[in-house]
């Protein structure tokens, strides 16, 4: 049956029209990004908008490292950070789709090793419970800040961590229980988490570059060096982060030409090119609210956006964004960030990855994206409003700089000579802080991974010269006992007590 001749001219003016609306968004975004780029002063990243399926915006900008130029491309590895998290969640659903656990199953019936610091917690925490960030132990990113041991003997050093609050009485971004799971995923299936990712999600959605440990990039090749920026120094390079022991809480790394396939498996509700990756009921019970968010814990984006309510999924964050629920989470490791979004409702997914640490682009990037696309309205200036609030952030930080300098008493000295302060420290978490007295000042260094050389603050506190891979400076404190002599350091708020000779 021929099409009557008014719906065919109708049709060639429909689309036409259609090409430009896409074009106009598809030229929107990109202005929005190329100022964002400036104003951020990001050496290189990409962004990519998948919806319906289809691939409506994917651009790489910029360049993988300051001082060669090279320019990224499509095929550029970039760390996709904790948006790893969604990934490790995806794996533990093919183990439950494929009958080999269930969500509610004891972590101790996959793992007897596991083992927290408060013993009702230990026995009745859940495999899901490791995905939500609500468990009730506190935080202990100091561990793999501050050594570099095998991830068993991380988990076992974790399970001295202090209860913070009753069984899913609360929520405390952990990254830690993320690497608990991945040790279930290691146990389950009988292969490595990161060997696991690769033969069901990897490969089945034809990732061919991507790599689950972050020490397999130079072997890769083409990937990007992280970067600080500040105004008085400009770019600062900083090392790969190569935490491989905690690396299914985030050393992912992927590149354009793969990100695209992972959305479009999003946007297919766990369905690729036909290939079901996840069972739909599998897939959907990921992005179910499973732990209810404080403001005082979820992104200051929160002032913008101004939700009603804010959960956790399986490796999701969660709000509502005009009238629809978007999920989505960010991805921040020294000198690389990401941030990955996605409203089912709309079928629309977003990714965004960069090497400036902390480059909130990204956020204004997501609504922005989901604004044109998902609303056909990209009127609001989120580039602008984005970098105000951080701008904001930034003095703030500047300004508690400036009172700690202030504060600061001059003409004092230590108690003791300094080689008083000399010898080893130990935390039973953290391990080994060995202090050495140098020729004008102190040394320290913890568990021969990292170390400071610090100079004298003020009486027993002493600083460091110079900025960490954190860009920090952080402060060390020295206490005497009763017979005056030295007995603790206090440093990043844990007490490291002397060894006695």
């Amino acid at each position: 049956m021929s099409i009557p001749f008014r719906l065919a001219l109708f049709l060639c003016t429909l689309l036409p029209l259609s090409s430009a609306i896409s074009q106009d968004k598809t030229k929107d975004l990109n202005a929005m990004l190329l100022e964002g780029i400036e104003d951020w002063h990001i050496p290189g990243m990409t962004a990519i908008v998948v919806q319906n399926g289809e691939i409506v915006f994917s651009e790489v900008y910029g360049i993988t490292e300051v001082e060669t130029k090279t320019p990224v491309n499509r095929e550029t590895l970039f760390n996709m950070g904790s948006t790893t998290k969604a990934m490790v969640a995806m794996a533990l659903g093919i183990l439950v789709d494929q009958g080999k656990l269930q969500w509610t199953d004891k972590v101790r019936e996959h793992l007897p090793e596991f083992r927290l610091s408060d013993p009702y917690i230990t026995e009745e925490a859940r495999v899901q419970d490791l995905l939500t960030h609500n468990l009730g132990i506190a935080g202990a990113d100091m561990l793999w800040f501050m050594d570099s041991v095998s991830t068993a003997q991380t988990l076992k050093r974790f399970a001295l961590a202090p209860k913070a609050y009753p069984l899913r009485g609360g929520f405390e971004y952990n990254n830690l229980m993320y690497v608990a799971a991945g040790e279930v995923i290691h146990s389950v299936s009988g292969m490595p988490w990161s060997a696991f990712v690769k033969k069901y999600l990897f490969e089945p959605l034809e990732m061919e570059r991507t790599v689950a440990r972050a020490s397999d990039i130079f072997k890769a090749g083409n990937f990007v060096s992280p970067y600080f920026y500040t105004a008085e120094e400009g770019y600062i390079e900083v090392p790969h982060n190569l935490s491989d022991q905690i690396g299914a809480a985030g050393m992912i790394w992927t590149c354009t030409a793969d990100i695209e396939h992972y959305l479009q498996m999003l946007v297919g509700k766990g369905v690729y090119k036909g290939k079901t990756i996840l069972k739909p009921e599998t897939f959907k019970y990921l992005f179910e609210p499973h732990a209810l968010i404080p403001k005082a814990s979820f992104y200051p984006t929160q002032a913008l956006t101004d939700p009603n309510w804010t959960s956790y999924g399986l490796g999701w964050f969660q709000h509502d964004y005009r009238g629809e629920k978007l999920d989505f989470h960010t991805g921040s490791i020294g000198g690389l960030i990401a941030i990955a979004g996605v409203i089912h409702e709309k079928n629309i997914a977003v990714y965004f990855l960069a090497n400036r640490d902390h480059a909130e682009l990204r956020h204004a990037f997501m609504y922005k994206a989901l604004d044109l696309w998902a609303f056909d309205d990209g009127d609001r200036p989120w580039h602008k409003e984005v970098f105000e609030l951080y701008e904001g952030f930034r003095k703030e930080s500047l300004g508690r700089e400036k009172a700690l300098v202030e504060k600061r008493v001059q003409n004092t000295r230590p108690t003791l000579q300094l080689a008083a302060y000399s010898g080893a420290y130990t935390h039973p978490m953290l391990g080994t802080a060995e202090v050495r007295n140098t020729a004008s000042s102190l040394e320290v260094r913890f568990n021969d991974f990292l170390g400071y050389r610090l100079e004298h603050w003020h009486y027993d506190t002493f600083r460091s010269v110079e900025k960490d891979d954190f860009q920090q400076k952080p402060v060390f404190n020295f206490s005497l006992g009763a017979e005056g002599q030295v007995e603790t350091i206090e440093a990043f708020g844990e007490t490291f007590t002397k060894t006695k000779p």
